[in-house]
């Protein structure tokens, strides 16, 4: 066993079998000469050499080895390449607006050069000198040319505007991209909304997600069925492989167990589909938050009365239902380091000015007083119908009227004690802001909220454990932070603030969800 291991060692690192060397294109070699990995180069990040080699693929410290042949880098000239593919909506405006503001902020010039159709690229030079540092390549598409260009090594990160696929994820593990549902291999760039909009002409101003879902599926198919003129509804909708397209399957029509009417109208981009609607007298279409253009916007209702309007405010805390996070998907593998600090930027406040000016819902923590919240109020009085409701909601105005809602909320996948993708990222998040000593010395109360379906004290307590376990997940990523200057604890209301009718899932799905409150 030990003679067979020293063989396949002795393959591995002193050039493979004959004729295996020749068919390669770099060699590594120690600097003492004593060991050498041949192979075909797959990428170089400045620091490492990534080798496919018979053996599979390595990852080689370049600090200790020499390469030799064609496929080399230059280590004096070294230029960081990334390649970034998917979404029209993210690549379009916000992806170049944060590359541009990163090299400025960085001392670096940013040129636009074209490509093609759809396909260009950055040129990053250092502003004094007019070194070439870094190239960035963006084919922008859709989600799903994205991730295809990921899976055939032909991008460094995917741009998205929905989660991964089952099917993807099982085919990037296989093409050895590591787990992308893993939280190291996903982050979320910014917030957007799947926004209902008709013509400025229709009278119709609101719509329940359920009648939406129905038109969507071709059960509702004219106007007079929700009150407006006899005339058959037209349905506007993105092109099938877009990330917002595929998003209504998911958010929305999946939850019907139907599928989408056959007639629907398909627009090439976000910009082309409002417009269309807006001099659609008898349309429909869901467009990006950031592209309503002058189509009008319908508020979501439900049948106890509650509305939730797509503000910026409620995207941020997804009050608003259709909340739908913008992705950058990583492979496991290493970036090079520009690429590495591009990413880092992306989360930081400068770049949340970006995201904002962009027209897209940015990820900065905003405090809201409790004199804001007036609609959140009235709706929890409302539905207060016993001496028990009204004491519980006694309770909660006692303990939060001193203080003041972050905008950092945290809901629940649909059926599941799994956070939702955005909450997955409000928890990084707020660890950074902990170890950042951004809550130094002031008190962060975790408060648990229900749905109310079923007994109120059950519901009470599946509140509690929810904002014990946000928590505790937060204190565990805050692994520098200085939690003894912080005052951390947990509450519940249970059913106490509803921020939407419990009388369909989506609904229930909004109430059950865990804030944080700060003082």
């Amino acid at each position: 066993m030990g003679g067979l291991r020293a063989a396949v060692l002795a393959a591995l690192f002193l050039g493979g079998l004959p004729g295996w060397a020749a068919a390669q294109d770099v060699t590594l070699r120690s600097r003492d000469g004593a060991i050498e990995v041949t192979g075909t180069l797959l990428g170089f990040d400045g620091d490492f050499y990534r080798v496919e080699t018979r053996y599979g693929e390595l990852t080689v410290d370049g600090s200790g080895v020499l390469c030799e042949g064609p496929g080399c880098p230059s280590l004096t000239d070294f230029v960081a390449e990334l390649s970034v593919s998917g979404s029209a909506t993210a690549g379009e405006v916000l992806m170049p607006a944060l590359v541009e503001s990163f090299a400025l902020r960085s001392g670096m010039t940013a040129e636009r050069q074209s490509l093609g159709p759809n396909h260009f690229r950055y040129d990053l030079a250092h502003a004094d000198t007019g070194k070439l540092v870094g190239q960035f390549e963006f084919r922008v598409t859709n989600t799903d040319e994205g991730f295809a260009d990921l899976l055939a090594d032909e991008a460094d990160i995917v741009m998205a505007l929905r989660e991964i696929r089952p099917s993807e994820v099982s085919l990037a593990r296989e093409a050895g991209l590591g787990d992308l549902r893993d939280a190291r291999r996903s982050r979320v760039l910014a917030l957007d909304a799947l926004v209902p909009v008709v013509a400025t002409r229709n009278p119709l101003d609101a719509i329940s997600i359920s009648d939406l879902a129905r038109i969507a599926v071709g059960e509702v198919t004219n106007w007079r069925e929700l009150g407006g003129p006899d005339a058959p509804i037209a349905l506007h909708l993105r092109d099938a492989a877009s990330g917002l397209a595929q998003g209504i399957e998911d958010r929305i029509i999946a939850r019907t167990r139907g599928e989408l009417r056959s007639d629907v109208v398909r627009h090439a981009s976000n910009t082309e589909l409002s417009q269309a609607v807006a001099r659609d007298p008898f349309g429909i279409g869901i467009v990006s938050f950031s592209e309503i253009g002058n189509a009008k916007p319908l508020v979501l209702t439900g049948g106890c009365g509650f509305s939730l309007r797509n503000t910026r405010r409620n995207i941020k805390t997804e009050d608003y239902p259709l909340t739908a996070p913008m992705f950058l998907y990583l492979p496991a593998r290493r970036l090079p380091a520009l690429a590495r600090d591009f990413l880092a930027f992306t989360r930081s406040a400068p770049a949340q000015i970006v995201i904002r000016r962009a027209g897209f819902v940015d990820q900065s923590p905003e405090e809201i007083p409790i004199d804001l919240q007036g609609d959140r109020l009235a709706n929890a009085i409302s539905v207060a119908d016993s001496d028990a409701a009204l004491a519980e909601l006694r309770r909660m105005i006692d303990t939060l009227a001193p203080m003041q809602r972050l905008t950092t909320s945290f809901r629940f996948e649909a059926g599941s004690a799994r956070l939702d993708a955005q909450s997955r990222s409000n928890i990084a998040q707020l660890a950074r802001a902990l170890e950042d000593g951004v809550y130094t010395a002031r008190r962060l109360v975790f408060v648990g909220f229900s749905d109310g379906v079923g007994p109120a004290e059950p519901n009470l307590q599946i509140a509690r454990k929810r904002a014990a376990a946000v928590r505790d997940a937060v204190v565990l990523a805050a692994e520098t932070a200085d939690l003894a200057q912080i005052e951390i604890s947990t509450d519940a209301f249970g059913e106490a603030m509803p921020m939407a009718c419990d009388d369909t899932e989506w609904g229930r799905q909004v109430n059950r969800r865990v804030e944080v409150w700060v003082r």
